[in-house]
């Protein structure tokens, strides 16, 4: 058995195509997951969605910011942007089945020893406490009341996690730290607005990862969002978003599960956008 975790897609099925057939990527004998942002931007989100949801329970996928705006459009919670590439997934034939398979994914999960999310995890939060507030929202998205939580999930308030916190404000801290986080401060108080690699950090911030004691420290965290910080390959930290729908690369890391090993595994992407 093989595992691949693989960066974010963002609508680039014919990438994600070439880079399954290089690696050999069997359904029944391997694990696939899928770091967020499967669609947008890109020329195909319907097929991305199409050729994961064919593999079955072989592919797992956590939820990221493109993701939850595709939703978000679709239920009429947010208006398209000129950037968005949504109307072969909104307008398709299948569309109904597509965005229900998107929003029963997950937040968060934990798999061979790895912690996955899209984005980012707060200071204060351990992995099992991620896991924890990553499930309430997950109870919500994939509940009755859904499309009410896409109504009122925009916004960058509060800007830190308390464990007091109740309803939409909690449920928005979470949101915004597991699809959004690129900087925070040392006490966990979230930046939006850089979108830059990591050493543009502004004022009184750091990168999520590099705040001195944080809680997932001990733990191993593979992540996307940050096109701009592309590869990273620490110990501890695996940043997979290497810009595919940028001109980048999509990119891929096998997991040796016996010899406790990792490799890097590219292929080029044909789309070339403007980082926004």
């Amino acid at each position: 058995m093989a595992v691949y975790l693989i960066g974010d897609i963002q609508g680039c099925d014919t990438a994600l195509e070439r880079l399954l057939h290089k690696v050999d990527f069997s359904p029944s004998r391997d694990e696939l997951f899928v770091l967020g942002d499967l669609v947008n931007r890109g020329p195909d989100s319907a097929g991305v969605l199409r050729r994961l949801m064919a593999l079955g329970h072989s592919a797992q996928c956590v939820l990221g910011n493109h993701d939850l705006h595709a939703l978000a459009v679709a239920t009429g919670a947010r208006k398209s942007s000129r950037m968005d590439t949504l109307k072969d997934l909104l307008r398709g034939p299948d569309s109904d089945p597509l965005l229900d398979w998107l929003r029963h994914q997950r937040m968060a999960l934990q798999a061979h020893g790895v912690l996955m999310v899209h984005a980012g995890v707060l200071p204060s939060w351990s992995a099992a406490q991620t896991l924890r507030l990553a499930a309430e929202v997950e109870a919500v998205l994939q509940g009755q009341h859904w499309r009410a939580f896409l109504q009122q999930m925009y916004g960058n308030q509060p800007a830190s996690w308390d464990d007091a916190l109740q309803g939409m404000d909690r449920l928005r801290v979470i949101v915004n730290a597991l699809t959004r986080l690129r900087f925070c401060t040392p006490e966990g108080v979230m930046e939006f607005d850089t979108k830059d690699n990591a050493l543009a950090a502004p004022t009184g911030c750091v990168p999520w990862f590099d705040v001195p004691h944080r809680q997932t420290a001990s733990a191993v965290i593979a992540f996307g969002h940050w096109s701009t910080l592309g590869w990273l390959g620490r110990t501890n930290v695996w940043a997979l978003d290497s810009g595919c729908v940028w001109g980048g690369c999509l990119s891929a890391l096998a997991l040796d599960l016996q010899q406790h090993k990792h490799t890097l595994i590219q292929v080029d992407c044909e789309a070339a956008q403007t980082p926004g």
